[in-house]
């Protein structure tokens, strides 16, 4: 009997080599934008003259050529981002929103594939800022506001697949959240206002919040969990400038001050 599933376990592991050596290796990377990621190729190779790396950000969409030949294609808008390792891995700094999609390895000897290509889907985790008083928009990590605006943080969840996002969030496979400091969710909390919504490509989850004097240097965080695993965030830092800091505490004296005389005033006029 042992002997039988020693057999058996034999042919299951056969089998699923001969199905990874069809169908590839795929990966999903998670990465938040301004960040440096590398996507592994399934190298079989002593050198990468003979690997190309290349790019679908949607499904149906025609293809980019990233390398050719183990050389970069410089007609690419963000050839200088991209740099090829020597074990063939592609590197892309200062990620951004549009880098998500999906991508292939693939190698070659002598006109022929070499091996199973590896492909790795890339999701890109961004947020944006925007102020309701103000036509201004930014998208950087810390953004020069003041206390008393409403702002609103989008963060977006970029990925290449063939299901919505809410099938995506139903099945358990992505949850987003904003969360403060110590990890706690903002949902819990009244003073933020906290919205989902999605596309086919997109996941989407905002906070609304009307900005207080203490929330200068606060943090924010926009997370990203994959099958209940925390994947990759986004931090988000409220900076007020010297310029604010000083007007608001030069109101705040002239407010202490406008009390004290007040109350000068108060006493002198009890003693008359």
């Amino acid at each position: 009997m042992a002997d039988k599933c020693d057999l058996c376990l034999l042919g299951l592991i056969i089998l699923s080599s001969l199905l990874t050596g069809i169908s590839g290796v795929k990966d999903h990377v998670f990465i938040s934008s301004g960040e440096n990621v590398r996507l592994s190729c399934n190298n079989a190779l002593s050198d990468c003259k003979s690997t190309t790396w290349n790019y679908n950000r949607f499904r149906h969409s025609a293809g980019v050529a990233l390398i050719a030949g183990g050389i970069k294609n410089k007609d690419t808008e963000r050839h200088e981002r991209l740099s090829l390792e020597s074990d063939c891995s592609l590197n892309i700094k200062n990620v951004t929103e549009e880098d998500y999609g999906f991508y292939k390895c693939r190698q070659y000897v002598n006109g022929q594939k070499q091996g199973p290509d590896a492909d790795v889907f890339l999701h890109v985790l961004h947020v944006s800022v925007s102020l309701t008083s103000s036509s201004s928009s930014s998208s950087s990590s810390q953004t020069e506001i003041s206390p008393g605006r409403s702002v609103t943080l989008s963060c977006q969840l970029y990925s290449y697949t063939v299901y919505s996002c809410d099938d995506r969030v139903s099945s358990g496979r992505f949850e987003l959240l904003w969360v403060n400091q110590a990890g706690v969710d903002l949902k819990t909390d009244s003073r933020y206002q906290i919205l989902s919504s999605s596309d086919q490509y997109h996941c989407i989850i905002t906070l609304t919040t009307t900005l207080l004097n203490e929330d200068n240097n606060r943090e924010w965080r926009c997370q990203l969990t994959h099958r209940n695993q925390l994947e990759t965030s986004v931090r988000y830092t409220v900076k007020y400038s010297e310029a604010q800091t000083l007007r608001r505490h030069q109101a705040e004296l002239q407010q202490q001050l406008l009390h004290k005389v007040h109350d000068h005033i108060q006493e002198k006029l009890k003693s008359v």
